[in-house]
């Protein structure tokens, strides 16, 4: 798989889905990695053109050498697979959770870089990141919760089975979890592990510091200067999370638009991926008719 050099020391790792036309890049949520899109990917590349990245300390992308995981970082990944890839004309970006996050931070930084993103329930709260208190920030008992996430197992087919039958996983479309497995799985290499045993490529630790790092990133004072087309796509908002801020968020967009699937959850792209991928489609022909 091709490989490009980011910022701290990371090289990103990233992946064509397939397809043909304009180019679409996938951004994962924190946690994930680049293959759970694939289910997106089968409707969409047959108008696009998909491509999808594993962030720093996910996936087969390596974690930063300060291990601090400032989320401006995630923005050097998106941009550094758009600057590897080259070619004509802005990307349309597809990003969930971190992802949305990334993508908006990456289009803040260098305008035009995006002809428009759809972004489902991107971490954006509205205050300036690094003032956050720490006991104050939305993301620790998340963080609290991933240190703790289980990290090895006796096989593939033993975490898919674990995964399929509890929340929150146990409500994604099959073909989305066997995605994040395709690279959020590594072998084990412990010399006592048993044969066949794997782990997760992004390690417990590495999560939780992402999700501390949640609150802290600058992404809502500067909305105001994006001026692609963004549509906010937002669940169930009685679920505490970053959808509880969707609204604010695409009203502080020149160009914002705000979409809601109420029956969904926070992994909305997981659980009914056709009828997202359908929405992706409707916000990137909008896009392409502005541009």
């Amino acid at each position: 798989m091709p490989t490009t050099s980011s910022s701290d020391g990371v090289v990103v790792d990233y992946l064509r889905l397939g397809g043909s036309g304009p180019r679409l890049l996938f951004v994962h949520a924190t946690g994930f990695c680049a293959t759970v899109w694939r289910p997106m990917a089968e409707v969409l590349s047959e108008r696009f053109d998909c491509w999808a990245l594993d962030v720093r300390g996910h996936g087969r992308s390596n974690p930063p050498a300060d291990e601090t995981f400032d989320w401006a970082g995630t923005a050097d990944d998106v941009l550094a697979v758009v600057d590897d890839l080259g070619g004509d004309g802005p990307w349309f970006g597809v990003g969930h959770s971190m992802g949305g996050a990334s993508l908006l931070l990456a289009e803040e930084r260098r305008p035009g870089t995006f002809s428009g993103i759809w972004a489902y329930e991107p971490v954006v709260f509205p205050s300036d990141g690094p003032t956050v208190p720490p006991d104050r920030d939305p993301g620790n008992h998340l963080a609290d919760g991933a240190a703790r996430r289980r990290a090895t197992f006796a096989s593939r087919q033993a975490a898919y089975d674990n995964y399929a039958s509890k929340p929150p996983m146990d409500v994604f479309d099959p073909r989305a979890l066997e995605g994040y497995l395709e690279r959020g799985l590594v072998d084990d290499p412990a010399p006592d592990a048993p044969a066949g045993g794997v782990r997760l490529a992004c390690e417990p630790a590495v999560e939780a510091q992402v999700y501390r790092m949640g609150g802290r990133h600058a992404a809502w004072s500067h909305l105001g200067e994006v001026g692609a087309p963004v549509t906010i796509v937002v669940g169930d908002t009685s679920i505490p999370g970053p959808g509880v801020f969707a609204a604010q968020v695409a009203d502080r967009l020149p160009a914002g638009r705000l979409e809601s699937h109420p029956d969904l959850g926070h992994f909305g792209p997981m659980q009914a991926p056709g009828r997202l991928a359908a929405s992706v489609l409707a916000a990137a022909l909008d896009a392409a008719g502005r541009g």
